[in-house]
């Protein structure tokens, strides 16, 4: 029971994170678009990703509220926190001007603030795919 509520608390961090993350994305979106363009890294991939990321971010939190896909969602959550954690590290590491595309209140950290965030959610992802039970699938509630 205690491993159930763990997990489901993680998944539900997840889910208010990401819905946030995508909706501040979209609602700022001709922001979101130029901030990424200005990415050393993503510059050329801005206008493709400016819509990819915050689909993949509702895919995931979706996935992370049906039961049988909550494993395969929270694998796919701690990927795309290494992905996001990666490129932190790679752009303050290699780049002199490095926009924050983030959105909504993420945007007010600093780096190492949101390299600590970052890091922090990839260890939760990590504790719940460790907690995670496959035959408690179905003796979830729907989030």
């Amino acid at each position: 029971m205690k491993k159930a509520f763990i997990t489901d608390t993680i998944a539900v961090l997840f889910i208010l994170l990401f819905v946030y993350a995508a909706t501040s994305k979209l609602l700022d979106y001709d922001n979101f678009q130029i901030q990424l363009s200005q990415s050393p890294l993503l510059a050329p991939f801005a206008h493709s990703f400016s819509w990819i990321v915050p689909l993949i971010e509702l895919l995931i939190a979706v996935m992370l509220t049906i039961n049988r896909l909550r494993l395969t969602g929270m694998y796919a959550a701690y990927n795309l926190m290494i992905l996001f954690t990666a490129y932190i590290i790679a752009v303050t590491r290699f780049s002199k001007y490095v926009p924050c595309s983030c959105g909504g209140i993420l945007q007010k950290l600093s780096w190492n603030q949101h390299l600590a965030f970052n890091i922090f959610f990839v260890i939760i992802s990590i504790t719940a795919i460790l907690l995670y039970n496959k035959h408690d699938q179905t003796n979830y509630s729907p989030l």
